[in-house]
């Protein structure tokens, strides 16, 4: 391909149909080139951010200031890896399971962070938010197109599996989700739940064990253990105003 069919060939991808219809005149002019790397410059900006917006991460710690030394066990080679994304181009699906407050959810939203970087599709949602969504759909084609947006990203975060629990239907409605996605695209999952206590997130589901098969069937399973690093914030934290107002009676 010559350097003019290539130039040709970023126009029409970037639909400048002025320019396409005056090809023979433009072609040759100094501009062309700067025009073409300033609509491809600006595209891919409104892209990123349409991405970002769509995916609904929030604000979020990024891994370099995470404190890794902190949780008993947290397999961090495991999550750098994550963060290649290379999970993404066979399907798998990646669970991060463990207590409260050691840092789940943020590693989820740099995984899915870098994802949208990446120039992939991202949804980031909690369970309560998701089932929560689908469950109170009265009409079917409204049920069918929330399934399908929630089936259509590269990669689904599903956050706080386990907080709640929730009715046979959401455990059907959550089933059909990851069956829709199963061996096609990437769901990361954070949970507080072994899979063995799953039974108590939807009790009398008859599902749970057909979800948690499709769930692990291509999976990267990372268990996280320790105390909750939250509880030690607030407890520094606590300690600081005490030491401080100690601090500030003795001055006066």
């Amino acid at each position: 391909m010559t350097t003019n069919d290539a130039r040709r060939q970023r126009a029409m991808v970037l639909q400048l149909h002025g320019v396409l219809a005056h090809w023979a005149e433009c072609v040759e002019q100094p501009w062309l080139e700067p025009l073409l790397a300033w609509e491809e410059s600006e595209r891919s900006r409104r892209s990123l951010e349409r991405r970002l917006r769509c995916a609904h991460i929030g604000r979020f710690k990024p891994l370099a200031d995470f404190d890794w030394a902190w949780p008993e066990q947290c397999d961090q080679p495991a999550i750098a890896e994550l963060m290649t994304l290379d999970f993404l181009h066979s399907a798998t699906n990646a669970i991060l399971v463990g207590p409260s407050g050691l840092g789940k959810t943020t590693i989820a939203q740099n995984i899915a962070h870098q994802a949208t970087l990446q120039g992939h599709t991202v949804l980031f949602t909690t369970a309560g938010q998701l089932l929560g969504e689908l469950a109170s759909l009265d009409s079917d084609s409204a049920l069918r197109y929330r399934l399908r947006r929630y089936a259509a990203p590269a990669l689904l975060v599903v956050d706080e599996v386990g907080y709640l629990s929730y009715s046979n239907r959401h455990a059907d409605l959550l089933f059909e989700l990851i069956s829709r996605r199963h061996e096609k695209k990437s769901t990361l999952i954070t949970t507080n739940k072994s899979f063995g206590e799953w039974s108590e997130v939807f009790p009398n589901a008859a599902c749970v064990v057909a979800l948690i098969d499709r769930l692990v069937h291509h999976a990267e399973i990372i268990p996280i253990k320790g105390k909750s690093y939250r509880h030690k914030e607030a407890q520094e934290r606590a300690e600081a105003k005490t030491k401080k107002r100690k601090v500030a009676r003795s001055q006066s």
